[in-house]
């Protein structure tokens, strides 16, 4: 596996790890213990989120952020709490994920992979509180439904073709960008003052 392959996962990984970092933890978890993931040496630093107690609270956290993040409002009480967790978590995934002989370029993931994971989470928080404004709950339940499975299939796709990871991290960056355009967007329209209206028209 090239480095360009090795930063293009640990880039997706990131910022994937912004919208659904117990996901991500839990998937590659079971990934390596049914050995879908051949890790190479210099990826052993991964090889603690196979470990059962690792995987039992991710997938808990999983759960629990499923349904969370089903319900309007709750959802985005869940983000702000996570708003410090998985910026963490990506920059802890980025970390184990790079060369651990070098200890710059684990200085230039840790800080990368935690500002991705922060930007990613930014653009998910943002445009969750835009559908939270909706009166009815089936659009809150659409757009978190799309995010599960966006997420699992990133996930799969990184995993089995790790030649496009950085493709792939790319295209999310690019989307977590307009998304968060968007989102600042509406947001701003929704709190411009309104003209007053002319009570003799």
């Amino acid at each position: 596996m090239g480095i360009a392959e090795i930063l293009g996962i640990a880039a997706s990984m990131s910022l994937l790890a912004g919208w659904r970092l117990y996901v991500v933890v839990l998937a590659t978890g079971i990934a390596m213990r049914t050995g879908t993931i051949p890790l190479p040496e210099h990826l052993m630093g991964l090889q603690i989120l196979a470990n059962p107690w690792v995987m039992g609270v991710a997938g808990i956290g999983a759960l629990c952020e499923f349904f969370a993040d089903k319900i309007a409002w709750l959802d985005s009480i869940w983000d702000a709490v996570h708003t410090f967790v998985r910026p963490l978590g990506g920059a802890l995934l980025a970390l184990a994920i790079v060369d651990p002989s070098d200890p710059a370029t684990q200085a230039i993931a840790f800080l990368l992979g935690g500002g991705g994971a922060l930007l990613a989470h930014g653009g998910k928080a943002g445009v969750r509180a835009v559908v939270n404004t909706s009166p009815e709950p089936v659009s809150n339940v659409a757009v978190s439904t799309v995010e599960d499975v966006t997420t699992f299939g990133l996930l799969w796709l990184v995993y089995e073709h790790p030649y496009i990871a950085a493709g792939v991290a790319v295209v999310l960056l690019a989307l977590t960008i307009w998304l968060l355009l968007l989102a600042r967007k509406v947001i701003r329209s929704l709190f411009r003052p309104r003209p007053p209206v002319d009570p003799s028209v």
